[in-house]
């Protein structure tokens, strides 16, 4: 009857040990989780200052190669892609 009762404690003792390692995993998921999602959002404000500056580098190129008037074919070109664009924003407003 000893040893069922020494079996039955370990086993009590073995499924405490789990339950707290399984609390511990838990929030060790919660807390990477969280850390994730912050990830993600600095992941996308980066992405958006990666594009406003993509954009600004066309703007300083397009007013640099009017600026020098050389190129003048690529500063046409330029201002054609940017009507191109004009254009198509409209045609998005009036739908």
């Amino acid at each position: 009857m000893a040893d069922v009762e020494t079996l039955v404690s370990g086993i009590d003792y073995k499924v405490h040990k789990l339950i707290e390692r399984l609390q511990v995993l838990q929030k060790e998921n919660e807390q990477n989780k969280q850390g994730i999602h912050e990830l993600n959002e600095i992941n996308q404000k980066q992405n958006q200052t990666i594009e406003e500056l993509e954009k600004k580098i066309k703007l300083l190129k397009t007013t640099s190669n009017l600026e020098l008037k050389e190129g003048t074919v690529e500063a046409k070109e330029t201002i054609n892609d940017l009507l191109r664009e004009i254009d198509t924003c409209i045609g998005l407003l009036n739908r």
